[in-house]
């Protein structure tokens, strides 16, 4: 098969579609014929060197893919040759086959095409599993999502609507903004232009929201302690703005604040089977209603993952970008 290769660490110049032998599966995976697989930000961490896969995993980036069912593992009972699904991937996205544990693998929503089917497990399972599983968010609480334009972030603002939640989102132009509140967000805070925690503050009558999803890090650690209420919730998904900040913790003891971390990708198998179910429980039906859209910016051809990675390192899309074989 075809696969995009990082050839060395480093730039977008670095990927390279190369012929590769086709991926084996074990017992409890099926294997699946790409339909198309979308970019996210850790694939370009993944390029540059510092973000390895999971041991046993492929090589290759991509954490998530739509597509047909080409075989199944003798363990494996829900799914069938020719089964048109989904899956959450450890790697191996970027490419025409990948063998993906049965438990990762979800059904294409109800009205979504293949091929923006594979806009949804990566964002859907990250969202799921930290701003409702961990996070807990509730109907009538307030949400801030930093990035709001990103394709967590268009995901994280409507399900987060169709759940009752008030939406806050920044992002860094009038047009992103303008996007991120016709899909639903409820005030919407040019980072450039603005003070978010000023914005946040003024909007919640001084006392901030409930639950925060960030993928800045360091750069916003002690901003986003700030723009939270009592027994508020901070949830640190990415380290765009750095790895390492000082910080006054009487700020978590005054307001009780929870702060907290995770990656996906590194997960067990078990606990990913578990997350998977709980989105195809809860997300799943959003999506058949129509609440939920994909949201895809662009298509690439597999030969031009280098072009899609400057896209996506230029900032200039809003929601998600694919790749197809």
């Amino acid at each position: 098969m075809k696969a995009v290769v990082i050839t060395t660490p480093g730039g977008p110049e670095v990927l390279q579609l190369q012929e590769v032998e086709d991926p084996h599966i074990g017992d409890d995976e099926v294997l699946i014929r790409v339909e198309a697989t979308a970019l996210n930000r850790a694939d370009t961490v993944q390029r540059m060197g510092s973000y390895p896969p999971p041991k046993g995993a492929s090589p290759y980036p991509g954490l998530e893919c739509s597509g047909t069912i080409e075989s199944i593992g003798k363990k494996v009972s829900r799914w069938k040759v020719g089964d048109q699904v989904c899956a959450l991937l450890a790697g191996g996205g970027y490419a025409e086959k990948v063998a993906v544990p049965a438990g990762q693998v979800l059904p294409v929503p109800p009205g979504i095409s293949l091929k923006d089917a594979a806009s949804f497990p990566e964002v859907s399972c990250t969202v799921w599993s930290t701003v409702f599983m961990m996070s807990r968010l509730s109907k009538g609480e307030t949400f801030l999502i930093h990035g709001g334009s990103s394709g967590i972030g268009t995901f994280a603002i409507q399900i987060a609507k169709y759940r009752g939640a008030t939406v806050f989102v920044t992002a860094g132009s009038e047009e992103k903004l303008a996007f991120c509140k016709d899909i639903g967000a409820d005030v919407c805070i040019n980072y450039k232009t603005e003070d978010f925690v000023a914005r946040v503050k003024e909007k919640t009558g001084g006392q901030g929201v409930d639950v925060i999803l960030d993928c800045m890090g360091a750069s916003y650690y002690q901003r986003n302690l700030d723009s939270l209420n009592f027994d508020g919730r901070l949830f640190i998904i990415g380290f765009q703005g750095g790895t390492s900040t000082q910080t006054d913790l009487r700020t978590l003891f005054a307001k009780r604040l929870t702060v907290q971390g995770a990656d996906l990708r590194n997960r067990s198998v078990e606990n990913k089977a578990v997350i998977v179910s709980e989105v195809e429980k809860n997300v799943w039906p959003a999506i058949a209603e129509g609440k939920v859209k994909p949201v895809v910016y662009k298509h690439f051809p597999l030969s031009e993952a280098a072009e899609a990675h400057r896209l996506m390192e230029s900032s200039q899309h809003v929601g998600k970008i694919l790749l197809v074989p």
